[in-house]
């Protein structure tokens, strides 16, 4: 799967609006009505929308428009995401001729149907961020006389398509045609159905196979092996990045990183996903059946310099939300499993002890190889090494985007409120918390990924979805409030700096406001709802309360005032304003 990043540019007025393109279209005299154009695979769409609109609205009119449709998308306008699906048009400044840029994610499922001369026919389900080489895999298990995926070739307007092409760049244009091919004993027929691809295999005896293929011994398997699948080792890197040698890398990790690099040895290429506006790329393991990690490159980042979404550079170097910068991204998902103590307090790098909020583990590495997007060409050059994080890819039955939330047990609910509220989240969403079972009890477990927007500079894009669950407004359980009074902002923060990220000033500053305000919370019997309420927005252009806080103190104190005097006063401001609300 991969994620469209679309462009929008200004158009000729002679290509002004056609009624056919949306539905429930606002009056073009309407003194609030703009004009934003949308650039979708190559066609250009004139939208006319109400400066009134929410985001929600447009974003709906864009899922309904003819000739697409699309689950997820995002709006970006002058390098900010507009997130907040409540809030208006004119809240994010957009106004007639701005340029946006729409990232949409395509469909998960393309539809292969395969039919031999026989009479036999087999339909494939394949995921878009599927390769070639995985569709041969699976026409081998369900026609035996096809069994040797070396004898098949897929060919599309007569190009030979390599194992490692995805479904998703061949599916991309609907009249394309895919021709599958068996080595010296088949034709082919193809034609599009719809939006499908309809393959018929036409073996001239497909009951025959040759004699050396009968009798191959092991010396010959072998040098197959060697020659087909194994690559050079001058064209593989894959290493932790460790910049304080006391730290000794967990048990946990190691066997992650060694399984991600037997995976590339073996030829397994990496598959980027559809999710999110950045380069993200799913590990497989080294029979390629399965996933063992994630790699998110930080040169691919949103508005980075290589990011393949079709995002444009940053211009000041800010990120997609307010108080975070592009590049950072991998270290800050680096630092949510730092920070993810255990029950008992922090431990030792080394300790496999899973943390209280259930981040997955992640690491700093460095990794060359051609399977990422490399827009100038790839060669085996330093040029060329990716640094970013790896996670552990974590199995899960979807997201919780892909249910509602009632069924989620409480503590889970709250183990991730925790994280979000200590973190300072800017980007937890329904879509970045994975539904999981437990192995021995069967219960639903929570799993937060995507902490590449924590620690910001500031609280302006602070956003919880589960703000809005009713396990939200549910009090703390006993063992959950002794976890957060355990909690300690100055030895977070040395903790990072023994990793290798010194956090800047401002960073290290929201770290210590937000544990500041989850522990009066908790003090105060608040529940995850009402702490949360105070660090998030409820309007677009409406101050949070911890914003407030936070200028309040600025404005309180002298130019110069250390900054062990400014959080006393964050301190003192703080209670007063919670106490109102206890009232």
């Amino acid at each position: 799967m991969s994620v469209s990043g679309l462009v929008l540019s200004p158009i000729r007025d002679e290509s002004i609006l056609s009624p056919g393109h949306f539905h429930s279209l606002p009056d073009p005299s309407s003194s609030e009505s703009i004009l934003i154009y949308l650039t979708v695979s190559g066609s250009l769409i004139p939208m006319r929308v109400l400066e009134s609109d929410s985001i929600a609205s447009v974003k709906l009119r864009i899922q309904t428009c003819k000739g697409f449709v699309v689950k997820k998308q995002k709006l970006v306008f002058g390098g900010r995401e507009l997130a907040r699906n409540d809030s208006l048009v004119r809240e994010y400044g957009v106004t007639d001729g701005n340029i946006l840029h729409l990232v949409l994610k395509l469909s998960d499922l393309q539809v292969i149907t395969v039919r031999t001369a026989a009479g036999k026919e087999y339909e494939f389900h394949v995921e878009r961020n599927r390769n070639v080489g995985y569709v041969k895999q699976q026409i081998a298990k369900k026609e035996e006389d096809f069994d040797d995926v070396k004898d098949q070739e897929l060919i599309c307007n007569g190009e030979k398509l390599h194992d490692q092409c995805l479904i998703d760049d061949i599916s991309k244009n609907n009249d394309a045609v895919i021709h599958l091919l068996v080595r010296k004993s088949a034709k082919v027929r193809a034609r599009p159905v719809e939006k499908n691809f309809e393959l018929s295999i036409v073996a001239s005896n497909t009951n025959e196979r040759r004699d050396d293929e009968e009798v191959v011994g092991e010396e010959e398997t072998d040098e197959l092996q060697v020659v087909g699948r194994k690559l050079p080792d001058s064209d593989l890197l894959l290493e932790p990045v460790v910049v304080n040698p006391k730290i000794k890398l967990p048990s946990v990790i190691r066997g992650m990183i060694n399984s991600t690099f037997a995976g590339l040895e073996k030829g397994n290429q990496p598959i980027r996903s559809s999710e999110g506006s950045g380069g993200a790329y799913f590990m497989p393991d080294s029979l390629g059946h399965s996933y063992v990690s994630v790699f998110k490159p930080i040169d691919e980042e949103p508005m980075a310099i290589n990011n393949p979404c079709g995002l444009p550079l940053s211009s000041d170097g800010e990120g997609l939300k307010r108080g975070t910068r592009v590049g950072e991204g991998a270290f800050r998902e680096v630092a949510a499993y730092v920070l993810d103590h255990p029950r008992g307090g922090p431990q030792p790098f080394s300790s496999d002890k899973i943390g209280f909020s259930g981040v997955p583990p992640t690491i700093l590495v460095r990794c060359l190889h051609e399977g990422f997007h490399h827009p100038e060409g790839f060669e085996f050059a330093a040029k060329n090494i990716k640094i970013g994080s790896l996670q552990m890819f974590m199995k899960n039955y979807g997201s919780c985007e892909d249910m509602g939330p009632q069924a989620f047990p409480v503590e889970e609910v709250h183990k991730i409120s925790v994280l979000d509220i200590r973190l300072a989240n800017a980007d937890r969403h329904a879509g970045n918390i994975l539904i999981s079972k437990d192995g021995e009890s069967g219960r639903t477990v929570l799993i937060p990924i995507d902490h590449g927007y924590c620690l910001p500079d500031n609280f302006e894009d602070c956003t919880f979805d589960w703000l809005y669950w009713p396990q939200a407004r549910q009090p703390y359980s006993p063992e959950t409030i002794d976890y957060i009074r355990s909690l300690d902002a100055e030895e977070d923060i040395a903790i990072l700096k023994f990793h290798g990220w010194d956090l800047p000033l401002e960073a290290a500053r929201t770290l210590r406001i937000s544990t500041m305000l989850l522990k009066k919370g908790v003090e105060r019997g608040f529940t995850p709802f009402t702490i949360g309420s105070i660090m998030c927005r409820e309007t677009l252009n409406r101050e949070s309360m911890i914003e407030e806080i936070v200028h309040e103190a600025e404005d309180s104190v002298l130019p110069g005032t250390s900054e062990t005097t400014f959080l006393e006063t964050v301190s003192q401001i703080m209670d007063h304003r919670l106490n109102e609300l206890t009232v």
